[in-house]
């Protein structure tokens, strides 16, 4: 009479195995969807002056893996904690006085800029880059400023591009 508990208590131990083992599975999965995040864009069209700072919006998705980016705010979301590449490009073609200053920013927090407000030329381009460490939630955009343009057309000289180097 009791090892008749046995055999219940045995299948309940091999279901709770099988379950553990499907979290894990799913665990995994999950996991691996949030590690792959990498997205290109780019801006298409002329932009500003504005009377106050802008975030960019990079219209023209080239590639948005993990849904990171929104062309509706030009804010990229990091959907979890780790250590990221980010790089943009800033291009104008103003005759006479040039007048282009951008910046990548980590929330609110200026990270690195560029800056073309100088030269008898009409034809510059500059580009930045940064690495770094993100917390889920964090956001990173190309900040516009105040009073400054950009130009772009058809050729997209403009661009803003990131992806998760790891996880921590």
């Amino acid at each position: 009479s009791s090892l008749s508990l046995f055999p219940p208590l045995y299948i309940s131990l091999l279901l709770l195995v099988k379950m553990a083992t499907q979290l894990k599975q799913l665990a995994d999965v999950t996991s691996v969807s949030m590690s792959k995040m990498a997205f290109t864009a780019a801006l298409g069209n002329s932009i500003g002056p504005f009377e106050q700072d802008t975030p960019l919006k990079y219209q023209r998705i080239l590639s948005n893996i993990g849904g990171g980016y929104n062309p509706a705010t030009g804010i990229f979301t990091a959907m979890v904690r780790g250590m990221y590449y980010f790089r943009y490009t800033m291009y104008n073609n103003n005759s006479g006085q040039p007048n282009s200053v951008v910046s990548l920013m980590m929330n609110s927090q200026r990270m690195v800029s560029t800056w073309d407000t100088v030269g008898d030329d009409s034809h510059d381009s500059a580009s930045n880059a940064a690495v770094v460490q993100l917390e889920a939630g964090d956001s990173v955009f190309v900040n516009l400023y105040a009073n400054r343009v950009l130009y772009d057309d058809g050729y997209y000289y403009n661009t803003f591009s990131g992806f998760l180097l790891f996880t921590l």
